[in-house]
């Protein structure tokens, strides 16, 4: 058996014929940037989450950049993060100048222990920045009530949990931003790059509608320093089909993460979510000894696996002008030589699910 990690085939097969309509419509329109299809997707993603301000803009990453750059974010600021997730979080906080200060991991949801973000607080803290790692949210209540205590702003980092649920609020709206990625394997994917960011007053969302058009109010009129950032028709379109149907693709997702939760056996760290939110399961990912042994072995049975991350952003080479060093935060680089990622999509059926897990619970 050879198993498809993503399975973006299926995906795409499963909606062929609308998504061929509305890419023919977007193709015989001739218009192609910010248009109909994307001021629709923008609607829906404010009813799906319940966050009046969306905004569709082109990618993840730079959806991020959008919020600090509205934020007015600059040289000798600080943004409190975690050291474990994809380089794009702390990227674009040093793009802007600003200074990445790290903090460690709580180690049973992989996401941003948020009892260590009060002493990582100086001066110069203008916002904290959390990852929703894996689909599930972090303690975003103690990450809010932090933040107000020192007047900074929080900027969800949603790039893998778009659809996940924290006490009754849906991702993207449970902060002051929140930034979300519609790469291809993402949960909710498009056929190229694109994003979104959400905000929670109207000032901030003029303004990053702006910024994304490279900061124009009007045409050629400039009122701020921005980018090329805009989210194309086709993309919105394709994600607008998308969308209808996502909660069922979430829900499938969760089914798929509890046949392996019952069948992976205790030989593995199985994932967490807590009782008060949930996952859209962006990847399903255990702690295993002799990782790459496991790795190996899989393969040679067709079982595709990754790692989300082998080496945690403090320890990349581009950040060593930061200054920290090996055994800074010993939780995330515990993990980063253990985790391991299961292949993780709405179209795994229970016999592909039992390959994977007797062969996993054989090697280790």
């Amino acid at each position: 058996m050879k198993i498809d990690f993503a399975n973006l085939g299926r995906a795409y097969e499963e909606h062929r014929e609308e998504f061929e309509k509305v890419a023919l419509d977007v193709m015989r329109s001739a218009r192609y940037i910010l248009g109909a299809e994307t001021e629709r997707f923008e609607q829906n993603l404010s009813s799906f989450t319940g966050n009046k301000y969306a905004l569709g803009c082109s990618s993840g990453t730079d959806a991020l950049l959008l919020a600090l750059m509205a934020m007015g974010i600059r040289a000798g600021d600080e943004i409190i993060t975690t050291p474990f997730t994809f380089i794009a979080t702390a990227e674009t906080i040093a793009c802007l100048g600003a200074k990445p200060i790290f903090v460690d991991i709580d180690e049973d949801t992989y996401n941003i222990d948020a009892s260590k973000i009060e002493q990582a607080i100086t001066k110069n803290t203008k916002a904290i920045m959390p990852v929703s790692l894996y689909g599930q949210m972090p303690d975003m209540d103690d990450i809010n009530a932090i933040a107000e205590k020192y007047d900074l702003a929080v900027i969800e980092d949603a790039a893998q949990s778009f659809g996940a649920i924290y006490k009754g609020k849906k991702s993207c709206n449970v902060s002051t931003f929140g930034c979300t990625s519609f790469f291809p394997a993402k949960p909710l994917g498009c056929f190229g790059d694109g994003g979104a960011v959400f905000a929670t007053n109207e000032e901030d969302y003029e303004k990053m509608k702006a910024m994304r058009v490279h900061g124009q109010v009007k045409r050629y009129t400039h009122h701020y320093i921005g980018m090329g950032g805009r989210l194309d028709n086709l993309q919105a379109a394709i994600l607008d089909v998308k969308l209808a149907t996502y909660e069922n693709d979430i829900s499938r997702r969760q089914a798929v993460a509890e046949s392996y939760s019952n069948k992976i056996s205790d030989n593995a760290a199985k994932p967490l979510v807590k009782d008060d939110r949930t996952s859209v399961w962006a990847q399903y990912t255990i702690r295993v000894k002799e990782r790459d042994k496991v790795q190996k072995a899989l393969m040679q049975k067709g079982i595709p696996t990754a790692v989300h991350y082998p080496i945690p952003m403090h320890l990349q080479k581009c950040f060593s002008y930061l200054g920290y060093t090996l055994g800074d935060f010993p939780v995330s680089e515990k993990c980063a030589q253990e985790v391991m990622s299961l292949p993780m999509n709405p179209y795994l059926e229970e016999a592909e699910i039992d390959y994977i897990t007797t062969n996993l619970n054989t090697i280790i």
